[in-house]
């Protein structure tokens, strides 16, 4: 038998709590925002315990997304999810297009500059509204120590992305 670990990814954080009948409400990180209720079947993470969750019904409220779990009915149980994670299993995100990636799949790559210096790897990324982020820490090997901003755009600074050599190509300045 072989064993199976099961990656995961965070689709949203638990905000705050909505009413009084237990909703709450949801940040989401999926685009369009409405996607995370296409997930029924939530892992919360909050300091460190895992709370398995399942989405009864939810809807766009304003700029967010307000949910209701099943069996919380009740505001002051539901204000203790305040500022978990919501995660779910990897392999239920839906296949993108070739080119496209999940944050989450960029996260640790190395980056180099089309003159082949290492910069250091994504650790994670920001979303900025007008592009989303790199941010790239130094590694023991890159070529200085600082860390670095790098906007994500396609075919005019990133290059080119690899996901099986964990290497990504940017056309960046390193003086930046």
């Amino acid at each position: 038998m072989t064993q199976h670990s099961s990656q995961e990814t965070v689709i949203g954080q638990i905000t705050s709590v909505f009413g009084v009948k237990g909703w709450l409400k949801v940040f989401s990180h999926t685009d369009p925002r409405e996607g995370i209720l296409n997930y029924r079947d939530w892992t919360l993470v909050l300091d460190g315990k895992r709370i398995p969750v399942k989405l009864e019904e939810g809807r766009r409220q304003g700029q967010g997304i307000v949910v209701r779990l099943k069996g919380l009915n009740d505001r002051e149980l539901a204000r203790t999810y305040s500022g978990a994670e919501i995660r779910v299993p990897t392999e239920e995100l839906p296949e993108l297009p070739p080119g496209e990636y999940y944050w989450y799949q960029l996260e640790g790559l190395d980056v180099f500059t089309i003159e082949d210096e290492h910069l250091g790897k994504v650790h994670h990324l920001l979303e900025t509204g007008a592009n989303d982020v790199l941010v790239v820490r130094a590694t023991p090997d890159s070529i200085d120590q600082r860390e670095r901003l790098i906007p994500y755009l396609p075919n005019q600074v990133v290059m080119s992305v690899d996901l099986s050599s964990t290497r990504m190509v940017v056309d960046w300045d390193p003086e930046y």
